[in-house]
């Protein structure tokens, strides 16, 4: 039974960031990319106080000897809030000029991409991904690559987007295993983020011809799905789920992310893809099944 409880959380988080991916485009009809991740991140960071204070392991004292974290712990959320912002504004930035879908499914190649760049770190790369990766590759060329072996701006962006998630999985990976606290990491990241963001928005977004406020306000849906839905309560469904569920079998169910987004953006934003597209999500999510083996 508490498997069966461990894998229904880990199949809700999956959905809440596969659909996650409409928000993120429908938030930007109101706000530029780098804007909208800046309130996002804020507002993700107010979020999980309550989810340091309930799982960081210490119950009692003041406020903030419940939520200070330590050195290494600091350090890992600065070092691991940056690789995120450049990810998670590559991936803002690509969706304004791709699909939700694709999106999702291109972001899903991170899965592939971890054990690859941790090769070029000392450890072993499993028999597997050499099947998978070329997999993922011809999906990748099938879902992004047009009639004229043209790619997409936001397609390569999204791409790039998923090679930062990865370095970002391997960033948290080594300092976790330094003694770091997970969720005040994410905490400290999401702050991170933020900030990265904002710059960004400072240096290549004009205030919206209405002021930010209203357009903040118009976008408040989007900006509140994302911010409690996909960083607070989806990343509390992860921990309490993974107290039940071995790694591999939740970073598999976890991966259902990309179908979701397909499934939503369908759903949500009517697009339709082609059968060209469909084979190549078909196989970028095979390698990725395959991948977990």
């Amino acid at each position: 039974m508490d498997q069966m409880k461990g894998n229904l959380l880990l199949l809700l988080t999956a959905l809440i960031w596969g659909s996650a991916f409409v928000a993120q485009s429908v938030g930007m009809d109101y706000v530029g990319p780098f804007t909208f991740n800046a309130a996002r991140n804020l507002l993700a960071t107010g979020v999980l106080v309550p989810v340091v204070l309930a799982f960081g392991g210490v119950r009692q004292g003041s406020l903030w000897q419940r939520l200070r974290p330590d050195a290494v712990t600091v350090k890992a959320g600065l070092c691991c809030g940056v690789i995120m912002g450049v990810a998670s504004n590559l991936q803002q930035v690509g969706i304004a000029q791709t699909t939700a879908g694709k999106a999702g499914f291109i972001t899903a190649l991170y899965i592939i991409l971890v054990p690859i760049l941790g090769r070029f770190l000392g450890r072993t790369v499993r028999k597997i991904l050499l099947l998978c990766v070329p997999m993922a590759l011809v999906g990748f060329y099938l879902l992004c690559v047009t009639g004229d072996f043209t790619i997409s701006f936001g397609d390569f962006l999204v791409f790039l987007c998923a090679v930062f998630f990865a370095l970002h999985i391997l960033c948290v990976d080594h300092f976790l295993l330094k003694g770091a606290s997970g969720v005040r990491v994410a905490w400290i990241q999401f702050a991170m983020t933020f900030l990265v963001s904002l710059l960004g928005a400072l240096v290549w977004e004009t205030l919206p011809a209405a002021g930010l406020g209203p357009a903040l306000w118009a976008a408040r849906w989007p900006l509140l799905y994302t911010a409690g839905l996909s960083s607070g309560v989806a990343y509390t469904l992860q921990i309490v789920g993974q107290k039940y569920t071995d790694p591999t079998t939740a970073t598999l169910i976890m991966s259902l992310e990309s179908v979701f987004a397909v499934l939503a953006g369908w759903l949500f934003l009517g697009e339709v893809m082609t059968l060209r597209e469909i084979i190549g999500c078909g196989l970028v999510f095979a390698a990725v099944l395959l991948a977990q083996r």
